[in-house]
C-alpha cells in the first residue's frame, strides 16, 4: 500500500498555484468568445474539388481576415464562422478558395447562403445555464452524501468537480489569448462533461473508501490510501484511454474540432487528478479537524 495522502499538502499548494494562474489569466485576459456568444458571419459553399481546410483557413487569415471555424456539414459543403465580415471580404474568401482549391471555373465554389447573425447564447440562457450546473450540483451533493451517509463525502466531490470546472475555464484565457482559442457551445459541452466525469471518478473513489471501512475498519487515512491504491491503475487506464482518443482528434480532427478536444482532453486530466489529488485529500482533512474537535 502507498502512502498516498502523504503528501496532500503538495496536492493542495498546485491546486491553489493553478486556481491562482486561472483567476489571473480571466482577470486580466478574460475568454475569447466565439459566434455563438458575440455573433458574426455565416458563410456556406459547395466545393467541388477536395482541399485542405488547415490550407484554407491559413490562406484567409493570411488575408486579413479571422476565421472561427469551418465545418463540413454534407459531401461537399462547408460551413465558415467568422466575425462580422463586409461583402468586399467575401469576395476575397471566394478569391483565396478558388486559388486553394484548384478551382477552374468559378461555379466550382458555389456560395448557398451568406449571413450575418447575432449570438445565439444570450445573457439570460447563460443565466439559466449557470443556475442549472448550481442546482445539479446541489441535487449531486444531497444524493451523494445520503448514499455515503455523510455530508462530508458530498462536499468534497463537489468541491473538487468546480475545481476541475473553474481550472478548464481558466486554461481557455490562457489558450485565447496565446493561441486565439474561442469559447463556444462545444466549449461549453465539453465543461459539461468534465463536470460529470470528475464526480464520476471521485464516486469511484469514494465508493472504495466506504467498502474497506465497512468490511475491514482502520484510520481513515490509512483506508482512504487502501482505496487510493486499489483504485489508481483503474482510474489510470480508463483515463489514458480517453486522452489516446483525444489526442488522436486533436491532432488530426482539424479545426473544427480542435478545441472541443483539447477542452476535453484537459478536462480529463484534470477529472483524473483531482479525484484522488483533491477530492479524497479534502475529504480526509475534514475527517481529521472533526475527530479533533469531537474529542
Amino acid at each position: 500500500m502507498i502512502n498516498w495522502l502523504k503528501y496532500k499538502k503538495i496536492y493542495f499548494t498546485v491546486s491553489i498555484i493553478m486556481i491562482a494562474i486561472s483567476v489571473y489569466a480571466l482577470l486580466t485576459w478574460g475568454l475569447k468568445l466565439g459566434v455563438d456568444f458575440k455573433g458574426g458571419s455565416i458563410i456556406e459553399y459547395k466545393i467541388a474539388n477536395q482541399f485542405s481546410t488547415e490550407d484554407v483557413v491559413k490562406g484567409i487569415e493570411e488575408k486579413g481576415i479571422e476565421v472561427t471555424s469551418v465545418q463540413q456539414t454534407g459531401e461537399d459543403t462547408y460551413l465558415f464562422r467568422l466575425p462580422s465580415i463586409s461583402t468586399e471580404d467575401k469576395i476575397v474568401i471566394e478569391g483565396t478558395l478558388l486559388n486553394v482549391t484548384g478551382a477552374v471555373e468559378k461555379e466550382d465554389v458555389d456560395e448557398l447562403r451568406f449571413e450575418t447573425v447575432g449570438p445565439s447564447v444570450g445573457p439570460e440562457l447563460i443565466k439559466k445555464t449557470v443556475y442549472a450546473i448550481l442546482v445539479s450540483a446541489g441535487v449531486m451533493l444531497l444524493w451523494i452524501a445520503y448514499q455515503f451517509k455523510s455530508f462530508k463525502f458530498g462536499v468534497s466531490a463537489i468541491l473538487a468537480m468546480f475545481h476541475d470546472s473553474f481550472i478548464l475555464i481558466g486554461s481557455f484565457a490562457i489558450l485565447g489569448h496565446f493561441m486565439s482559442a474561442e469559447v463556444d457551445f462545444l466549449f461549453v459541452t465539453a465543461l459539461l462533461t468534465t463536470l460529470s466525469f470528475s464526480v464520476h471518478d471521485t464516486i469511484v473513489v469514494f465508493d472504495r473508501i466506504r467498502e474497506i471501512n465497512k468490511t475491514q475498519g482502520g484510520e481513515m487515512v490509512d483506508v482512504a490510501n487502501r482505496a487510493l491504491t486499489e483504485t489508481m491503475v483503474r482510474s489510470l487506464n480508463n483515463s489514458l484511454t480517453i486522452a489516446f482518443m483525444l489526442m488522436a482528434l486533436l491532432l488530426l480532427g482539424g479545426t473544427t474540432v480542435k478545441w472541443f478536444a483539447g477542452a476535453l482532453l484537459i478536462g480529463t486530466i484534470l477529472g483524473t487528478y483531482s479525484s484522488p489529488f483533491v477530492a479524497t485529500p479534502i475529504l480526509i482533512s475534514w475527517d481529521s479537524v472533526y475527530r479533533k474537535i469531537k474529542k
